[in-house]
């Protein structure tokens, strides 16, 4: 009986854990795409199961507390004996529990749930999740048979027979990673084409807009991917929805694809962010994932390489290309195949760009070097200028 008492709590989180809406909490997304693990694990169910225990125990179970019950609890923590605090770690210990905190701020305490535990997952655990409790017995007969019935296939695998029992569970999944690496991989290729000199003008002009429209599919995907869509189709859903995505990359990007790909105005300028974009795209699932082939280690390893050494040059590269987009469509006002309205949205955009955490550091460092250079130039020529400027100013920072 004393040992049910004590099973049942842990019972009773594990289906909290199971019942928990995993999809609608983009967090979930994020931390199952960052999990490396090999395609043919990622598709069992007792492997999803773990790291949605994981990620439940880590994310979801946690006691929040306040600044003032801190305070009483550093009292009662002098009370008991002493305690180092260091680097925002520390060890809290009440009724006999202790509670390792993940991390303090000034504003509150977050600390795991000490009842919650996951257990680790065997490496030679079957393709069916495992049964928490049973007979000691049982289970080592289980996993007697387990290792015979895989010691054999992997026998008869190196024997070279050519036996097959039925579809194989190991084939290839088209996951996230691999639908973003398919479409990166042709919007690369077709982007090339687009800007290559010598292709005809017509199929350059096709290829163009393929390459934004294929970049356009791949960031709503992933913008979809993470966040999901909108929890209700009404004003204020929508309004929360898009507050949440607006400033992350794949939603600029989106909006950038969407206002080149909708004008007549053909701007090859326009493809040096997609092409950055793609190759980055690439080049880590390349690694990731081919980095065991012969073929990928004698002719892509190198390039891929450099490709993730300099992400932070590509993006300097695209904020130089995208704020230099932005003088072109003022330039092209004057011109037959002007745009008024595609030219204002542009602007909107970077406007969004130089704010968005994940480009305010490319667009800034490049704004103050177009400041240093004009500003000189505008105070000593046409200081008539001033006065527009510093009123575009006020709406740029606004």
């Amino acid at each position: 009986m004393g040992e049910e008492r004590e099973d049942d709590p842990q019972k009773l989180k594990r289906i909290a854990a199971a019942a928990y809406d995993y999809e609608n909490d983009p967090r979930w997304a994020d931390y199952w795409s960052n999990i490396l693990i090999p395609p043919h694990m990622a598709s069992r169910s007792d492997v999803v199961d773990h790291y949605k225990r994981k990620f439940y125990q880590r994310y979801i179970v946690r006691t929040l507390i306040p600044p003032h019950k801190f305070l009483s609890i550093i009292g009662l923590i002098s009370q008991l004996g002493s305690l180092e605090l260091g680097r925002g770690l520390c060890l809290i210990i009440s009724g006999g529990d202790m509670y390792k905190p993940t991390f303090f701020t000034g504003d509150s305490l977050l600390i795991k749930d000490p009842g919650f535990t996951v257990e680790a997952m065997s490496s030679n655990s079957s393709s069916q999740p495992s049964r928490p409790s049973g007979p000691s017995s049982t289970s080592s007969m289980s996993s007697n048979e387990q290792a015979r019935s895989r010691n054999s296939s992997s026998a008869t695998r190196s024997s070279g027979t050519s036996t097959t029992t039925g579809p194989n569970p190991t084939s290839l999944r088209w996951d996230r990673q691999t639908i973003q690496f398919s479409v990166n991989a042709w919007v690369f290729v077709v982007a090339v084409l687009a800007i290559f000199p010598l292709v005809p003008r017509n199929l350059s002009q096709r290829a163009y807009r393929l390459s934004l429209m294929g970049t356009a599919c791949s960031c709503l995907y992933s913008v979809y991917s993470l966040y999901g869509k909108p929890r209700a189709w009404n004003l204020q859903a929508l309004q929360v929805y898009f507050q949440s995505v607006i400033a992350t990359k794949d939603f600029i990007y989106f909006i950038y694809c969407l206002t080149f790909v909708t004008s007549n105005l053909c701007l090859k300028f326009a493809l040096v962010p997609i092409l950055c974009r793609a190759l980055e795209h690439v080049a880590k699932f390349l690694r990731r994932n081919f980095s065991g082939s012969s073929l990928y280690r004698k002719y892509l390893e190198e390039p891929c390489v450099w490709v993730e050494s300099n992400t932070t040059t590509l993006s300097i590269l695209s904020s130089h290309a995208e704020i230099g987009l932005g003088f072109l469509l003022i330039i092209s006002l004057f011109s037959w195949q002007r745009n008024l309205i595609q030219t204002f949205m542009y602007w909107q955009l970077l406007k969004l760009m130089y704010h968005a955490p994940v480009t305010a550091s490319y667009h800034n460092s490049v704004w103050a070097k177009i400041g240093q250079t004009v500003n000189p130039l505008i105070h000593r020529y046409a200081p008539f200028l001033h006065t527009p400027i510093s009123a575009a100013q006020k709406w740029w920072f606004r």
